[in-house]
């Protein structure tokens, strides 16, 4: 059984992906494998709903007819657990899940309530089933799914991956930070809201915390840097349903989805570096019994790892980039990149990006990508092949963002950064060609 993974799609405008002799080749590989996955990184709900305050980064409404082109273009699996999930609140949620049910088509991440958003889909094919599972660690307060009662329902959202940040800084800084909470009453006015019943105690004497409300934790170590961990309720009930789709599948693949950036070797912030709580939960899940971890988020790629011989991709980067073509934008799109409200649309972006100074228009990571091929045996992983994507930058912004097999010289730069990704994990390419070849 062949599974062909990608990163996020979102996607505005026709594909055509049968009849454009440039993408065709891509999707005929793409509709070739037996389960094809994206992460469905737009809301196909022809714009319903109620524009939430706190989006993505910009509203990725789109027309529901996306979801035809996807399908056309041979995807079967689609992960909806993304920070652009709740852009049009929980409406904008249920217009989506009724055009995917009517075409019934199958997908993980979302749900009416925390366990629904939780569970698996299957998909089954002669050559075998595979299980989906997708969970978000980006998202805005209050769009994570919430869990039923006895006597009131759950809340409508994605299935969250929550983590905990503190920020770790060398003793001389460690004694600053307190005096300077002291002195400003911070830690008064986060136990006045402990008194109050609003915050919980600290669990630790050694943490200091900037506060009342949204807490930014301090603690003293030997370096300064952010530290991330992800929260055990969440990991312990993911596994509850890795558990159950070992059972009742011959494939099991999670989603992740996670803009969070960590560190790099020499210590700096690194776009292309994934926060630290993200590898040791792709671990977990591997032991748990998942066969292939996928992330994307931060729309570039990162490094792959191979972990008890199973794949952890940590970002597949973009596979269609059509954020620049949304059609409709609510006023906080507007106000948040100050464009004036009796503009149109494309001029939020040309604002955004500078006149493709700035942004994505400005960084040619964004516009490469790789779709891998993983060839299973059963349950046993027998090859994995890269195949290297471009998404057409230089062209004209009605039409970059397509999707592209990478050819040549470009094919090559796109192979080798990646090998360099991948190399701290110990993973070893084969280049062949205008592909690679993963050294199992």
């Amino acid at each position: 059984m062949k599974i062909a993974l990608t990163g996020d799609s979102i996607l505005q405008r026709r594909l055509n992906s049968r009849e454009d002799e440039t993408l065709r080749p891509l999707f005929d590989l793409i509709r070739a494998a037996d389960v094809s996955f994206t992460n469905l990184e737009v809301l196909p709900n022809d714009f319903e709903g109620d524009p939430a305050l706190e989006s993505g980064g910009s509203h990725f409404g789109a027309p529901s007819w996306v979801l035809d082109e996807l399908v056309q273009g041979g995807f079967d699996l689609f992960s909806t657990a993304n920070n652009h999930a709740l852009d049009y609140s929980i409406a904008g949620l249920h217009a989506m899940h009724r055009e995917l049910d009517k075409r019934e088509l199958l997908y993980a991440g979302t749900g009416r309530n925390l366990e629904e958003a939780r569970r698996p889909v299957y998909c089954t094919r002669p050559q075998g089933t595979v299980a989906l599972l997708a969970c978000s660690a980006t998202f805005g307060k209050g769009q994570e799914a919430s869990d039923q009662t006895r006597d009131m329902p759950g809340r409508p959202g994605l299935n969250p991956l929550r983590y905990d940040t503190v920020h770790e800084v060398n003793p001389t800084q460690m004694a600053q930070v307190r005096e300077l909470i002291a002195s400003l009453g911070l830690d008064r006015l986060y136990q006045g809201a402990v008194d109050l019943g609003f915050a919980h105690p600290l669990p630790h004497p050694s943490l200091a915390v900037f506060g009342p409300f949204t807490p930014l934790l301090f603690r003293e170590g030997q370096q300064t840097r952010v530290r991330t961990a992800p929260r055990k309720k969440d990991v312990d009930d993911i596994l509850r349903w890795v558990e159950e789709a070992r059972v009742m599948s011959d494939v099991v693949v999670l989603s992740i989805h996670a803009h969070e950036l960590g560190f790099n070797a020499e210590g700096d912030w690194d776009l292309e570096a994934p926060a630290e709580f993200l590898q040791p939960v792709a671990r977990r899940m591997i032991e748990a019994g998942v066969d292939i971890v996928v992330c994307h988020g931060p729309h570039l790629l990162r490094g792959m790892e191979m972990y008890n011989g199973k794949p952890i991709f940590y970002s597949l980067g973009n596979f269609i980039g059509q954020n620049e073509l949304v059609e409709r934008l609510p006023i906080d799109s507007y106000e948040q990149f100050r464009v004036e409200r009796n503009q149109t649309p494309s001029k939020v972006f040309q604002q955004r990006t500078q006149n493709d100074t700035r942004s994505f228009p400005s960084d040619a990571r964004f516009w490469e990508s790789l779709v891998p091929v993983c060839r299973f045996d059963g349950n046993r992983l027998a090859s994995i092949e890269l195949h290297p994507v471009s998404l057409g930058l230089g062209e004209s912004i009605h039409r970059r963002g397509r999707p592209r097999l990478a050819q040549g010289e470009h094919a090559q730069q796109i192979l080798q950064r990646f090998a360099k990704l991948s190399a701290p994990y110990g993973t070893e390419l084969q280049l062949d060609g205008d592909i690679a070849r993963i050294a199992l």
